[in-house]
């Protein structure tokens, strides 16, 4: 079991139930309880001023997998804008940011609260691997809750095995939890 969290079952949890552990430790059924995670760098929910911080981040990020991106001081703009109201939130891990999560909320037919989507989360290169995205993705899920969110979403790339295993060992599925069918995610850019 991995010292930054222990198991919990999906109904404690709170989130989709799996098919099988997700952790070595885990007992079937059982998840990561990302409401006990320690990191040595604190994750704090950022503000509109942290939007110059974010937007080198996700700008980093961006370049990094060779995604387009409009550079950091149009990102920051915008990030400054939506900071500011209250669809968006943004976690930052560090006092000097290595990694952040994004996330937008909004309605849904289907929930009485909000449904949250994680559109970013990135952990500079080479602070990976040292827990930094599992304390992201708990103040994430705790900022979520805080907000009424009753369910949350990810789009992950199907060849990004790193992230699926990642996203699944946290309890997140890739198949439509009423059916068990794999979901997909279909996107159209309008101009």
């Amino acid at each position: 079991m991995s010292p930054l969290a222990h198991c919990k079952t999906p109904a404690q949890h709170g989130f989709f139930a799996p098919e099988q552990p997700r952790e070595e430790g885990c007992s079937a059924g059982e998840l990561y309880d990302l409401t006990v995670i320690t990191s040595a760098a604190p994750v704090r929910l950022a503000t509109a001023a942290d939007a110059d911080d974010l937007a080198a981040l996700l700008h980093d990020f961006n370049t990094e997998f060779e995604t387009p991106t409009p550079g950091a001081g149009v990102l920051s703009q915008r990030l400054g804008a939506l900071l500011g109201g209250s669809s968006t939130f943004a976690m930052l891990c560090g006092a000097s940011p290595i990694g952040f999560g994004l996330v937008t909320l909004r309605p849904n037919v289907w929930f009485v609260g909000l449904v949250g989507i994680i559109d970013e989360l990135y952990v500079e290169p080479s602070s990976r691997g040292h827990g930094i995205g599992t304390a992201l993705m708990a103040g994430i899920e705790r900022e979520c809750r805080a907000r009424s969110v009753e369910y949350v979403e990810i789009n992950v790339d199907a060849g990004d095995d790193g992230a699926r295993r990642f996203y699944e060992r946290l309890g997140y599925a890739g198949v439509d939890p009423d059916t068990g069918e794999p979901a997909f995610y279909y996107a159209r850019e309008l101009k």
